[in-house]
């Protein structure tokens, strides 16, 4: 029989217990936030810097494993395929996008599985930025990332993966650029038809009318207002994005209040609410192009745009070519993101839906079993090639630098 004096104290003391992780948990998030945030700590090399755009390189992890969001372990490929994979994230963010957290990052899980990660990083753009356009960024600064991952990899052929804006600017660099050695192309909610459904639809109407009449009766044009004087901060980018969900904005914290005992949850949440409240601006020209050829015209969804003098047509694209929509996505609605395979003009095309809203079908829990996964294995047996000299140097060089940080971590190796 137990004693009720010692269950009491039990209780008590596992009382104590949680209220001081509790307590401990509320203190580092008031006032230590930043040892909350995990984001961005994936190793990389800085191959080419610009302004803004830089590129990197991720060798692969030094663990004989990693972790994943649901608690496993994989094995970390140290066989590498000879294709690199160029991520490509969205602009309005930074590149935590796809190294959010050491257990949901991208660039790492990607790494692991053998593939030889470059990340382009679009930087954060300021006032001196504002004139950058579409095609500053989807064929000048691509052009270049991808001319730098060629000369690094020595292999010319490269597959390309890139979410919401990220997808769209891949999409647009393989259609103007002329360049017939993009293997695999991968867009993840990249919006195309603006007059599918959801917000961007609703949007699109709201605002084609007025601007319809505009054109048509006076001599006003988006595209000759300055964009150094319309540049605004990047917390415009933050509030925007959050309107988007105002109810989950709020709720989110009543979540962090109900787990303040989980310490990993706590961590979790800080990272997100890190990320999403230091979102990047526009640049106004991007907003012009996007406003005028996007959501006005719908250029996009008759699969054309005009990138300055050239223009990006997707029935050009001749790489196999993989999509995928969230299931819960307000901002990118499937209707919204499925245009695009009946514009590209591969032969191998698939249109994928995943679960989850636009972040969480790149970001979420479940992305590595539901997005992840499936395109690495969609990539696998796109990504080899005759392995050439110049591929093995590249490799070996990876894989002792690997060794290298192994041992500079533990001596005995």
């Amino acid at each position: 029989m137990s004693n009720p004096l010692s269950n009491a104290l039990a209780r008590a003391r596992a009382l104590r217990e949680h209220a001081e992780v509790v307590a401990t948990n509320a203190v580092d998030w008031m006032f230590l936030r930043g040892s909350l945030v995990q984001s961005g700590l994936t190793p990389y090399e800085t191959l080419l810097t610009g302004d803004p755009m830089s590129l990197r390189y991720y060798p692969p992890p030094y663990e004989n494993e990693i972790p994943l969001p649901d608690g496993e372990m994989m094995p970390v490929q140290r066989q590498r395929h000879p294709v690199p994979l160029i991520l490509v994230p969205p602009l309005g963010v930074t590149t935590e996008s796809f190294d959010l957290m050491p257990h949901r990052s991208l660039v790492r899980y990607m790494s692991a599985r053998g593939f030889h990660v470059y990340m382009i990083d679009w930087g954060k753009p300021e006032l001196r930025h504002a004139r950058l356009t579409l095609k500053d960024y989807a064929l000048d600064m691509f052009s270049e990332a991808v001319a730098e991952v060629r000369r690094h990899s020595g292999v010319q052929d490269v597959s390309l993966m890139g979410w919401c804006m990220g997808g769209l600017l891949s999409l647009m660099y393989a259609g103007a650029s002329g360049d017939t050695q993009v293997r695999n192309l991968i867009t993840v909610a990249s919006p195309i038809d603006f007059r599918g459904s959801g917000m961007p639809a609703r949007l699109a109407a709201l605002v084609s009318t007025p601007a319809h009449l505009v054109r048509r009766y006076t001599n006003i044009r988006l595209h000759k207002f300055d964009p150094m004087r319309w540049q605004t901060p990047g917390w415009v980018t933050t509030l925007g994005f959050k309107l988007t969900d105002p109810i989950g904005s709020v709720t989110t914290y009543w979540d962090l209040a109900k787990r303040l005992a989980d310490r990993e949850f706590v961590e979790s949440h800080s990272t997100t609410a890190d990320y999403l409240d230091h979102m990047l601006v526009y640049p106004v020209g991007v907003i012009q192009d996007m406003f005028v050829h996007v959501l006005l015209d719908n250029h996009l969804a008759e699969g054309h745009i005009e990138l300055g003098d050239k223009t990006a047509d997707f029935s050009a694209i001749k790489a196999d070519y993989l999509a995928y929509a969230g299931d819960r996505d307000n901002i990118v609605p499937v209707p919204v993101a499925s245009k695009s395979v009946e514009l590209v003009g591969g032969e191998e095309k698939e249109f994928r839906i995943a679960p989850g809203g636009h972040m969480g079908v790149i970001l979420g829990s479940k992305a590595q079993k539901m997005v992840w996964e499936p395109c690495a294995q969609w990539l696998d047996a796109r990504s080899d090639l005759d392995v050439s000299d110049e591929v093995s140097r590249v490799t070996e060089n990876a894989m002792q630098r690997v060794q290298s940080r192994r041992r500079a971590e533990d001596p005995t190796l």
